[in-house]
């Protein structure tokens, strides 16, 4: 029985619990935008007031007929696509981008002090000093003093 009480006490499960029930909430909301939204512009455009009545074909059989619902399939489909596009662009796109604001790292001020010379900078600098060395031929010889 302790084993049992740790497990369901556990965050993990806690958070799972929340999750399904914000989930069947969400789920209403967007099957609500869906259904009293869309579909009957879908059903306009089809002039239909219900998708699923539409695009009936039947095959006669030897005891009666068969109906294939290609109307119900079509709305089934639109329907997936149409709350996929609902929850992308009216709860994932906004939220991701609140986020972003939310955790964007403030801009560095840009330091003042100068950046030390690169390995490049300092080559050609005793590039530069050596050519000022008297030369003789193609062997350079140090300056004496």
């Amino acid at each position: 029985m302790k084993g049992f009480k740790e497990f369901v006490l556990r965050g993990n499960v806690m958070d799972l619990a929340v999750a399904v029930v914000i989930g069947a909430a969400f789920t209403a909301i967007v099957g609500a935008v869906v259904t009293n939204i869309f579909t009957p512009l879908i059903g306009a455009l089809f002039n239909a007031k219900d998708l699923a009545a539409t695009g009936i074909v039947t095959i006669p059989l030897a005891s009666g007929t068969a109906e294939l619902r290609f109307g119900a399939v079509l709305a089934a489909v639109i329907t997936f696509v149409l709350t996929a596009a609902v929850v992308y662009f009216v709860f994932v796109l906004p939220m991701n981008h609140l986020v972003k604001r939310a955790f964007q790292k403030p801009a560095e001020p840009e330091s003042t002090t100068p950046a030390p010379p690169t390995e490049l900078d300092l080559l050609a600098q005793i590039r530069d000093l050596l050519e000022g060395r008297d030369t003789v031929g193609d062997t350079r010889i140090l300056n004496r003093d």
